[in-house]
């Protein structure tokens, strides 16, 4: 039974900055069938990454920071395509993508309870320790869902159309959640992951929030 505190995503809710569309997403639903399997991850944290020329401010923490490339050609197209990036060589990321077409944005999914598909999820994350560990930070919760880099990036969260065997579709909350934390981007190098981009958005004491780390040359003094 559909949930009557959901809806599904539309393109227009997603035309905003990056920065001020990521809190609207927690609280909601992202769902895929990969292999025939659903997954259902109920969203609890996320970071929000600027493009190029996107927004006042340049983003030094963003793929696309330097313009469009091979990589991050997904963050430059239209909203509510999913970007699916490596990570260290190993963990497929997934970000909403949001901003005009032509104008690069991301919302990176940290971190999310799964609600839908625990076992599906489990196989997937045999070294999770507990259910809350299935989703629990970005490569945790690319791996949980089914999504992999590179044949997943591009895949259409807003249509549900089937892309290289794998259907994905976001749904957010009628009402967006009146308490939403925010603070420094988890483990970004440099100014980018510093209190000057507070971009990083979760519900407070959610237990599938992962766990926060300056990244290399951030910290509270910088």
């Amino acid at each position: 039974m559909p949930d009557p505190d959901l809806r599904p995503a539309r393109r227009e809710d997603l035309l905003g900055l990056p920065s001020e569309v990521a809190p609207r997403l927690l609280g909601g639903h992202l769902t895929t069938v990969v292999g025939g399997e659903t997954v259902t991850v109920r969203l609890t944290e996320v970071e929000a990454y600027h493009g190029q020329g996107t927004g006042p401010v340049g983003d030094p923490g963003s793929h696309a920071r330097m313009g469009k490339t091979a990589r991050n050609a997904t963050m430059w197209g239209e909203p509510g395509h999913l970007y699916v990036y490596l990570s260290h060589g190993i963990h497929s990321c997934v970000n909403v993508v949001c901003g005009p077409a032509g104008v690069a944005g991301g919302i990176l999914l940290r971190g999310g309870e799964v609600r839908e598909g625990t076992d599906a999820a489990a196989r997937r994350r045999p070294a999770a320790r507990s259910s809350r560990d299935l989703a629990r930070g970005p490569g945790r919760l690319g791996d949980a869902v089914g999504l992999r880099h590179p044949v997943h990036d591009g895949i259409d969260a807003i249509t549900g159309a089937e892309w290289h065997g794998a259907v994905a579709r976001l749904a957010l909350p009628v009402t967006p959640l009146p308490d939403v934390a925010t603070g420094p981007r988890v483990g970004v190098a440099g100014p980018a992951g510093t209190a000057a981009f507070p971009w990083r958005f979760w519900v407070p004491g959610d237990p599938t929030v992962s766990a926060f780390r300056w990244g290399r040359g951030a910290g509270p003094l910088n």
